[in-house]
């Protein structure tokens, strides 16, 4: 059983940044690509940045480019996200998710991802 931990939330104010962390079981075929999602209240869950295990092939959402970088550390089983230049819409709750490499494919289908987090809230104030 795989499992996803998030940590790294909190508060912060609109241009602010924060990174968040996901640590989960080592790796296998299953987990070949991971994600972050996001929700906000009401909304749907979407897709933030999801990367390739092996070679860390990375694909991000339009409205995050150039301001979120998804990066991992192998050996410590760890993804990362680094969220700089923070919006109030960016506020919401964080997911971590995994699944096999034909989830980067199609990159941000949620139901492609088998395993997620729990989740960790991000609130951005204007």
């Amino acid at each position: 059983q795989v499992q996803l931990m998030e940590s790294g939330g909190g508060s912060v104010q609109a241009g602010g940044s924060l990174s968040l962390s996901c640590t989960g079981s080592p790796y296998h075929t299953g987990t070949s690509c991971m994600a972050w999602f996001r929700q906000a209240p009401g909304k749907e869950r979407e897709g933030v940045a999801a990367i390739y295990t092996i070679g860390g092939h990375t694909y991000y959402y339009d409205s995050v480019k150039d301001r979120f970088t998804i990066s991992q550390h192998m050996r410590e089983n760890t993804k990362y996200l680094q969220m700089n230049s923070l919006r109030p819409e960016d506020t919401g709750m964080y997911y971590c998710a995994a699944g096999p490499s034909s989830a980067c494919k199609r990159q941000f289908v949620r139901t492609d991802f088998t395993y997620w987090g729990q989740g960790t809230q991000v609130t951005v104030s204007s």
